[in-house]
């Protein structure tokens, strides 16, 4: 999905952090990198088992390598990744400054957009570390986006790099955002476990609102310019996060890792839930039609 090449973006809109580097020692390598893999491929943040060393003596600070003074347009946002999160950004910042009030009868406020390239990242919800991928933290009111987990779409969950693949993951954090504002966050328990669970039910209503900001994403003009944010998705690029929703279903990422299915321990709902729900939103632009709660287990 490319963005119009006249569109004006401000690169101030995302934030960089280096992160922290590790100085790990006393333990084997080996187990380091073991636990960071199965991390990627459950979705479980298992940095923990490093201890709280990797935070203190063991820790040092690092700069970031992104390069922001680049971004300024829609030509630079179809050509840098980072560019690319600045734009996606602020599209998102206005289509939901629309369409909250207008369909949830709240007010938008801006979460906060963290690019890091470093091993680790402090958040108001603990320190993460960059087997965890994206994310969004209630606390702060922030989303977080390790830059290299773009780079592993493809390796570790098989789905193809685009740039619609890599907005549909910004869109889906922007997603937890909303439902923070609209107290979802707080009314559900998002601890437990299963395909019906709270929590299934959580990340399928984010994949869904990803959608709805598909369909008013070519519509929505960029406020500075009058111009639409980006250009209306053509079939091929709509499949390609569709793809990506696929890829990072629970029972795929199991599949993957080779430890067999097993509903009981899902999170995030399976493939053609997290495609379907996607699609509710993108076809309908409803938010109604995106409450995961309203339904029942057999047909979430």
């Amino acid at each position: 999905m490319s963005f119009n090449r006249d569109i004006k973006i401000d690169s101030k809109r995302v934030s960089t952090r280096g992160g922290r580097g590790a100085l790990i020692g006393g333990g084997s390598i080996v187990a380091v990198i073991a636990v960071l893999l199965v991390s990627r491929l459950t979705g479980l943040d298992l940095s923990g088992l490093f201890g709280s060393s990797a935070e203190t003596a063991g820790s040092y600070a690092t700069s970031s390598n992104i390069d922001m003074s680049v971004c300024n347009d829609g030509a630079s946002a179809n050509k840098y990744t980072q560019c690319r999160m600045v734009a996606v950004a602020e599209s998102l910042d206005a289509v939901w400054g629309e369409q909250l009030p207008a369909q949830g009868g709240t007010a938008y406020q801006k979460p906060g957009f963290v690019l890091w390239d470093g091993a680790r990242v402090s958040t108001a919800c603990g320190s993460a570390s960059s087997a965890v991928g994206p994310f969004y933290c209630p606390g702060d009111s922030t989303v977080y986006l390790d830059m290299s987990f773009f780079s592993q779409m493809e390796s570790t969950l098989g789905a193809a790099d685009t740039p619609l693949a890599e907005e549909y993951i910004v869109a889906h954090e922007f997603g937890h955002h909303i439902q923070n504002l609209l107290g979802v966050m707080n009314r559900t328990d998002r601890a437990g476990s299963g395909a019906t669970s709270d929590s299934v039910r959580v990340e399928l209503q984010a994949d869904c609102y990803a959608g709805v900001w598909v369909h008013y994403a070519a519509t929505t003009a960029d406020p500075d310019t009058g111009t639409p944010f980006l250009v209306e998705p053509t079939r091929a690029e709509v499949q390609t996060a569709l793809d990506a929703a696929a890829a990072v279903g629970d029972d795929h990422i199991q599949q993957r890792s080779g430890s067999g299915v097993n509903s009981d321990t899902w999170t995030h709902g399976s493939s053609e839930q997290r495609v379907r729900w996607f699609t509710t939103g993108m076809e309908s632009g409803s938010l109604t039609q995106c409450d995961t709660f309203a339904v029942s287990g057999s047909d979430l």
